[in-house]
């Protein structure tokens, strides 16, 4: 099996050095670049599996950098890690909204940054390509031809909006949706809405869900994500 690529991009040389390291001892190909600017030309020259990408970078910032990549068909199915600073929700939900796939806290484990980018490259890419395939992921099971939901065996009657809210975030756990990008993934253009009417949408799947209540899970000051830890498969 190849190497998977990860272009760094990171303007602290000391951070720099400790992801490149890590990385490299766990078997990834690593391309860096300290600026933003000089990030998207090693991206472009690399073709990278994923990249990690500091928000405050000279010049050209972590955000402009994301949303460029995502404005490129060449680089818009790039999986992205946003590097934050601890604690700064509000660039977190940006990074998100910007087309950035996971984030990761500073100061960071190893340990946890290798598993985020794992977890990501096995995620793949934040588009659905098929959306119409099922989605099982343990006693839950999401069928979008049919448009039917079980659940230990017992059917579950989910609302339009509620088996699509449910359909995005069962797809692809463990990753984090913001809001706004629930808006548009699961109510989209035909109805007017404001981000908060989700927190209503999550609460009456959850009541559905009854004992499994707990596998859409609340990421504090940033949107929803689905419980990632048991055994999934798409089939």
């Amino acid at each position: 099996m190849d190497a998977k690529k990860v272009v760094v991009i990171e303007d602290d040389p000391d951070i720099l050095e400790l992801i490149e390291y890590n990385l490299r001892r766990e078997g990834f190909e690593v391309a860096t670049a300290i600026s933003g600017r000089s990030g998207l030309s090693v991206i472009g020259r690399e073709k990278p599996d994923i990249v990690l990408l500091d928000l405050l970078l000279p010049g050209l910032d972590g955000l402009d950098v994301c949303r460029r990549l995502r404005s490129v068909a060449t680089t818009r199915d790039v999986p992205v890690i946003m590097v934050t600073a601890r604690g700064e929700e509000r660039d977190v939900v940006e990074g998100l909204a910007a087309g950035a796939d996971d984030y990761v806290h500073k100061p960071f484990s190893p340990r946890e940054l290798i598993a985020r980018v794992r977890a990501v490259l096995r995620r793949g890419p934040l588009r659905e390509r098929d959306p119409e395939r099922r989605v099982i992921r343990g006693a839950l099971e999401i069928d979008p031809v049919k448009h039917r939901v079980r659940i230990d065996g017992r059917h579950l009657e989910l609302t339009p909006t509620e088996f699509r809210l449910l359909h995005v975030l069962a797809s692809q756990p463990g990753r984090v949706f913001t809001r706004p990008q629930l808006v548009d993934r699961a109510i989209g253009d035909r109805v007017v809405v404001i981000d908060r009417n989700i927190d209503v949408h999550v609460r009456a799947v959850r009541k559905k869900l009854a004992a499994h209540r707990d596998l859409i899970e609340t990421v504090r000051g940033i949107g929803y994500r689905f419980h990632e830890d048991e055994a999934w498969r798409r089939s």
